[in-house]
């Protein structure tokens, strides 16, 4: 049976297998029965400060055990968990923590000095918890932990109560808090766990951030449901990642293709390490090029599935399954028990191969923006969250990643989609990398710039480039500027920062 509450995500685990490894980290090794019993610790010691259902608890946590011990105790209470993307700026960090409404703030060893001077601008936050070195006025976590009971009575939960308020990255303006129900995500949980086949013989590796929704749906809450085992690796370090492998047997990877690029980069540690245990990996939060889907099977001797998320949306709507058909660059099927439509810009379904933006209606569907109602009410129209993503269908259902809607670039009317452009120039032998992003055109109104890693500097030229694609793509498509870079530029997730690419071409239109 499924737990109504999400904070007791691996109940059947904990029945069945109390004592198998939970979670792995370095030396540490929590069982469930651990992870049980500090989970209820961390929710006695936040009742003792106060903490009830419905108030927020910020969470400020580079990559540890103890932020899974936070959130699950956080919404074992009916509290609503509010983990804060370290990766903000300072500014951008104190707007989310002061727009929660957060009364606790919970902080790692890593980050506890951040969070003393966050805490300090904020009255709302009434406490600090911080691991690690003591910080003025904090409590330590450890501390409160080991005063606090490991057992907790059992709170009902309704299906529609929030349980977790993470903020979108503020791309298009201020982050905005969405509000995540318990039912929700532990229905979206059981469906991906069933997508990906995830059983008590899994250990999924976590380099990714925990806060981050590719962390959590991706690894954590299916492979704890399932009653696997989490490896979780403090950052992203490809050779670290090769190591932990073969240490710990991993057989489950997630992440964003930046990341697989840099692991599969890593020839010599590969060639020392046996990374033969994996047995399944997923790429999600950015489109994913052919090229590394085949160099993965390569080295790993195992198939990489795309996905396609979003906070508000689930937060995964589609999916490719571990069994049965993958269609190269397709993110998959609908979920089952979740509607999707494309639409065009009047509202009417596209045809089959035609691109619109994605609908979708779910159980899984956020509750909206906290204190938001306009663009709640913009965002979620009569029971569809309009995602302002761009896919196409085909025939058989299969759904593939187009762009965002406002990344699409209108040349003289005519609609050029960014992946397209970039699918095209990656067929290059010497392209590694292609980022599509619009420029200013005194005629064209915009125009297409390319910014593109060689895999061999100085052995290709721009106009062999453009030449390239005037070859395989339509004319008016093709790149007016192609800028080589030695990288393109991440964001904090791992996505290419295609923000910062755009003001680049502005300031190359000048």
């Amino acid at each position: 049976m499924l737990p109504d509450n999400l904070g007791y995500l691996f109940d059947t685990a904990l029945a069945l297998t109390p004592s198998k490894p939970a979670v792995l980290q370095g030396d540490t090794v929590l069982t469930y029965a651990d992870l049980d019993a500090r989970a209820n610790r961390a929710a006695n010691a936040l009742t003792a400060l106060g903490v009830g259902a419905g108030d927020r608890v910020a969470l400020l946590f580079n990559n540890d055990h103890r932020f899974l011990e936070a959130l699950f105790g956080t919404m074992r209470l009916g509290a609503v968990a509010v983990p804060l993307n370290i990766r903000m700026g300072d500014e951008a960090l104190r707007y989310v923590a002061e727009d929660s409404e957060a009364s606790v703030l919970v902080a790692s060893a890593a980050l506890a000095a951040r969070g003393g001077a966050l805490a300090a601008q904020i009255p709302a936050i009434k406490h600090l918890i911080a691991d690690g070195p003591a910080v003025d006025g904090a409590l330590g976590y450890e501390a409160v932990l080991a005063a606090a009971a490991p057992t907790l009575p059992r709170r009902a939960t309704t299906f529609d109560e929030v349980c977790m308020q993470p903020y979108t990255s503020g791309s298009t303006g201020k982050p905005k808090g969405v509000l995540l129900t318990h039912g929700g995500q532990v229905w979206n949980t059981d469906v991906l766990r069933k997508a990906l086949l995830c059983d008590d013989t899994e250990r999924a590796l976590v380099a990714v951030p925990l806060y981050h929704k590719n962390a959590m749906i991706g690894a954590v809450k299916p492979f704890l449901l399932a009653g696997g085992s989490l490896v979780i690796l403090p950052g992203f370090d490809a050779v670290e990642v090769i190591r932990a492998i073969d240490r710990y047997q991993v057989t489950y990877l997630t992440g964003v293709p930046a990341m697989y690029k840099m692991i599969l980069a890593e020839k010599e540690a590969l060639a020392r390490h046996d990374v033969s245990s994996v047995r399944f990996a997923m790429c999600g939060s950015a489109e994913v090029p052919e090229e590394l889907l085949e160099e993965f099977g390569r080295v790993f001797g195992a198939p990489i599935a795309e996905s396609y998320g979003l906070t508000e949306g689930g937060p995964v709507p589609l999916v490719n399954t571990r069994w049965g058909l993958k269609k190269r660059g397709s993110c998959g099927l609908a979920f089952p028990g979740c509607d999707v439509r494309l639409v065009d810009e009047a509202g009417r379904d596209v045809s089959v191969n035609g691109v619109g933006e994605l609908l979708t209606r779910n159980p899984g569907l956020a509750r909206g923006y906290w204190k938001l109602p306009e663009a709640t009410a913009r965002k979620f129209r009569d029971g569809w969250l309009h995602t302002g993503d761009l896919l196409r269908r085909d025939a058989d259902g299969y759904y593939y990643f187009v762009g965002r809607r406002d990344d699409m670039i209108n040349v003289s009317g005519e609609n050029v989609y960014p992946k397209e452009v970039e699918d095209v120039l990656l067929q290059h032998p010497n392209l590694r990398d292609a980022c599509v992003v619009p420029m200013p055109h005194e005629l064209k109104g915009e125009v297409p710039i390319a910014f593109v890693v060689a895999r061999e500097a100085g052995k290709t030229s721009e106009d062999e480039v453009r030449r390239f694609f005037l070859e395989r793509g339509a004319p008016y498509a093709y790149p007016r500027r192609v800028v080589f870079l030695d990288a393109l530029p991440l964001g904090g997730t791992g996505k290419i920062d295609r923000g910062a690419l755009r003001s680049r071409a502005r300031e190359l239109a000048t």
